[in-house]
């Protein structure tokens, strides 16, 4: 059977992972890469190419809601594209680049855990985060 977790355990789950990315004397990191993504943020990223690293506000979340922690985009985390490609999916790292969360990136609208204004991009490209969460789900009985 499967955990089923109440609004205030997944709100704390959400908090604690943003506290793991504020953690620290600077802000946090996403990096956006090609694909495919590897099994998870303790896996070494290997062939992917390196697309965008932004850097976060400080604290880079708002408190969790509904299960729910979403990205403080004010001021709106900005980047330039290092690479030309298609972005898949980002790492977050803390302050001191160690790897907490990946993600998966998508165009404004979509359904990735992080949109950006585009998925194409280009050398020198100016990027922006449109949105970003992390979400803690219910379970499932």
């Amino acid at each position: 059977m499967g955990l089923i977790l109440s609004s205030a355990a997944r709100n704390a789950a959400a908090d604690a992972i943003g506290n793991l990315l504020d953690a620290g004397s600077g802000a946090a990191k996403i990096r956006v890469y090609t694909a495919s993504r590897p099994a998870g943020p303790d896996t070494a990223i290997t062939s992917q190419t390196l697309l965008a690293e932004f850097t976060l506000n400080d604290p880079a979340f708002v408190a969790a809601s509904g299960g729910v922690k979403a990205l403080d985009n004010t001021p709106v985390p900005a980047a330039t594209g290092l690479a030309a490609g298609t972005a898949a999916w980002f790492r977050m790292l803390d302050s001191n680049s160690a790897a907490v969360v990946d993600g998966l990136v998508s165009g404004t609208g979509g359904a990735g855990d992080l949109q950006l204004t585009t998925t194409a991009v280009t050398v020198g490209q100016s990027l922006e985060v449109t949105s970003g969460t992390l979400t803690m789900p219910a379970g499932v009985p």
